[in-house]
């Protein structure tokens, strides 16, 4: 059994739809995949009802952006099988405008420098339920300053050290993980390694306040996979697996189904969301 539970679609930054995502996903032998849309679960029912036409099961789930307030880096949390939704998608609105209007502001600054205008930057953010700086740059490779969305341009105009860089403020890691609790969702820590988290998964494993972490992602090196294993063993946590897929919008390549995890990772899953009461 082959299960991708970490994919973007266009509904945030990716570049394929939902029914793209579920037909590919079929057609390379994927059984279970997760479309973990940031901060929005609003693809979940599209998903199912495509998984239902070619026959291949939906995890719902969304990636949600967080920071940790004791040292100010990125956090992102992977929330699988919400019980109740509605309370995550509410606390998760705020970040989905705060990212509009940082958004905004960044394409204010590139307007100064290109010939660039906000209705074609909104032939790809309209489909998404925010602005995205895939959106931005793609208008940007239409004009011909680009030959790839996600490359120098990019770095050198929206990267923390670019020059039309605009920062945005986020939930803290522990104001959104009680909120996916409440919720009834299994709280899982993505590719540790990309934000320098491992010392924060010990501290919220011991917490008891996450139940699983991604380990077979493309930015965990080997040697962070062997802390991860140390870590989930020891505190009994999930490990999960995905390939972070947004199409074309990735710095590197890597496809749908490159990065994996078990069937006992969805038997622990879907057993695990058996047992979440709420009280």
């Amino acid at each position: 059994m082959k299960c991708d539970l970490h994919i973007h679609s266009k509904l945030s930054d990716g570049s394929l739809s939902i029914k793209d995502i579920v037909c590919y996903s079929k057609k390379i032998g994927l059984d279970y995949i997760a479309i973990s849309d940031h901060d929005t679960l609003a693809g979940v029912k599209s998903a199912i009802y495509f998984g239902k036409q070619f026959k291949i099961n939906i995890v719902p789930a969304v990636e949600v952006s967080t920071v940790d307030p004791n040292c100010n880096r990125p956090v992102h949390m992977l929330c699988y099988l919400p019980q109740k939704p509605e309370i995550l998608q509410t606390f998760l609105n705020d970040t989905l405008k705060s990212r509009y209007i940082q958004k905004i502001k960044v394409i204010e600054k590139i307007m100064k420098l290109y010939p660039i205008t906000m209705e074609h930057i909104k032939q790809y953010s309209d489909q998404s339920q925010s602005i995205y700086e895939s959106h931005i740059m793609q208008a940007l490779c239409d004009l011909g300053y680009s030959n790839i969305a996600i490359g120098p341009l990019r770095d050198e105009l929206i990267s923390k050290q670019g020059s039309c860089y605009v920062p945005n403020i986020y939930p803290d890691i522990y104001s959104a993980l009680d909120i996916i609790s409440e919720a009834g969702g299994i709280s899982v820590m993505a590719h540790p390694e990309q934000f320098d988290s491992l010392s924060l998964l010990e501290e919220l494993a011991a917490q008891q306040k996450i139940h699983g972490v991604e380990y077979n992602h493309p930015r965990n090196s080997d040697e962070t996979k062997k802390h991860i294993l140390k870590i989930a063993s020891k505190y009994n946590l999930i490990t999960t697996g995905g390939s972070d897929f947004h199409g074309q919008y990735a710095k590197n390549p890597h496809p749908l189904g490159s990065f994996t995890c078990s069937e006992k990772t969805i038997h622990d899953m879907f057993k695990l969301a058996n047992e979440i009461k709420f009280i």
